[in-house]
Order: structure tokens, then sequence, then C-alpha cells
């Protein structure tokens, strides 16, 4: 991708805002060297790209393109591209057909458009495919939650849906960033996603990146700091416990929303089939109701 970048005369690395050190974004060109899409993120390229079985990088930047055009989530549109081909509309690997589905059918508000773009859930129930993998009709991103089971307590539980941001156990469980917990092993895995969910709901609260958090987590002078600036800038007397307070609190105000949306216990769950042992690890989730209750019970 990043030879590809520069082969064509796009920008391998940008930032979205003057002053960022991280600069994630990047702009990808069209093979005539002109502007197709930017921000091509990672959850994108495994959505459309890996998951589909995919691996035609101009196919997945159009579908990416396309999704920013309408105002679809990248992540769900490409979960709904991989059901699709689950039920047999088209085959696994055919980017020309997933390409003519976004350009042929979903632009043009055709039906078999209109249920693409109605997300990976209502796909899957209107062609009866069983194994459809959302949460709270938000479809799980590029990690397995047999084999990262910290994010996979965090699709279940958090009150957005599948969201991996809400709480990004893969710092601990795949990175070894903020300490270390054993990925395919339960213990563990509820205090590190309930942490985090608070942690991150206290720092998005702020308007920082969230990556920020991986400095956040992985050097003990960095949280305080933040606390320091908000204190400046607003004239406030905020400690660390206030702000892991905050995030606490921005939990139970989304539950509660949750709950007089209509939500239950019922739908802190995750789909049946991940109960099922899974290659290369044979595992699964493994974890009960009554665990995942216990997870934002503050």
């Amino acid at each position: 991708m990043y030879d590809t970048i520069v082969k064509r005369k796009g920008n391998p690395t940008h930032a979205c805002h003057p002053g960022c050190v991280i600069r994630c974004s990047q702009v990808y060109n069209d093979e005539n060297e002109e502007y197709l899409t930017a921000g091509f993120e990672y959850e994108t390229i495994w959505a459309f790209g890996a998951h589909c079985k995919i691996d035609n990088l101009d196919a997945i930047a159009k579908m990416d393109r396309y999704c920013d055009d309408l105002g679809l989530d990248t992540i769900d549109m490409g979960v709904a591209m991989g059901v699709a081909m689950e039920a047999g509309i088209l085959d696994f690997e055919d980017h020309k057909e997933a390409v003519r589905i976004f350009e042929e059918e979903i632009y043009k508000g055709t039906p078999l458009g209109r249920i693409f773009a109605q997300g990976a859930e209502f796909l899957g129930k209107a062609y009866g495919v069983t194994r459809i993998p959302p949460v709270k009709k938000q479809s799980i991103p590029a990690y397995d939650p047999r084999a990262v089971k910290g994010v996979g307590v965090t699709y279940a539980t958090t009150p957005m849906g599948a969201d991996h941001t809400a709480g990004y156990s893969v710092t601990a469980n795949i990175l070894n960033v903020g300490g270390s917990v054993d990925t395919l092993k339960k213990e563990g895995q509820i205090d590190l996603s309930r942490d985090l969910q608070v942690a991150t709901a206290g720092v998005d609260s702020t308007g920082f990146c969230l990556f920020t958090a991986f400095a956040i987590l992985d050097n003990e002078q960095a949280l305080p700091e933040i606390v320091n600036m908000l204190n400046a800038q607003y004239g406030t007397q905020l400690t660390v416990a206030d702000v892991s307070e905050l995030g606490k609190n921005i939990l139970r105000w989304e539950k509660a929303f949750n709950k007089e949306a209509g939500f239950t216990k019922a739908d802190d769950r995750l789909p049946e089939f991940f109960d099922e042992d899974y290659a290369p690890h044979n595992v699964d989730f493994g974890f009960s109701g009554a665990e995942l209750d216990s997870v934002l019970d503050f």
C-alpha cells in the first residue's frame, strides 16, 4: 500500500490537524495519479479485503470512497458484503462484482442496493443467513472475540454496539501496552474491558484523538498532564479520579438511554456462533450472561 501510494504520487502519511505527531491519515490516488480516497483505514481494508477474500487494493479503495460519498460506515458495509457472499449473492474474492454492486445497486437505490445500505444484520436476515456478526445491529470489526477475548467483552457490553474503539483491549491482549492479559484466557478480561471503557469515555469527552490513549496507558505521567491541560483550559480543579468518574457517568447515561430506547440485557451478548471453537486457537468466547452483566455494573 505504501509503495503504491508513493508510486502514484499520493501522500503516505499526513495529519488530520496541524501539530499531530501520529499522522495516521494518507491520500490514496488511482492508477491515473488522481485522488481516489483518504484516511484509508485498517478496518476498512480488513472489512472489504481479508473478510471478503478480496486482495485488490484499488477495488477496496473505490468502495471506501463510495461509502464516504454516501455516508455509509465502512466496517458495517464491508461486513455486509461478506454476509452477502455467505448468502450467495456474489462470490468471495469477486472484487469486480463487489464494486459493481456499489456503482449499479447501492448508488442507484435499487431494491438490492437498499438492502445492502441497511447494513449487515438487515441483509443477513433478509437472505436467511444464520451466522451474522453484529451486536445491537452494529457489525463486529476485525478482531475475533474468541481469540481477542477482552475486545469481545467490549463488543458485547459497550452501549454503542460492537465498537472496538470503546474499550480497545488489543492494547494489553496483543500489543502489551498498559500491561499484558493473555488474549486466549478469560482471566482479567472483564476488568480490562471495564477499565478501558471508562478511560475511553473520559478521553473521548475531552476531544482528544483516541490514539493518545496508547501514550496514556503506557506512560504514567501522561494522564495527569492531560488533567493539568484541562484545568488550565477551563480554570477547574479536576483530579485523575474526577476524569475516571466522568467516564463512569458517561457510561451510566448511555446505558440509561439504551434502556429507554428498548434495549435489555439480552442485547449485551455476542451472536451465538461465537461460542463455537474456531481454528487455529480452537477456543470459544466463553463468557456467561451473568459475567457480561457485571462489566458496567458500577
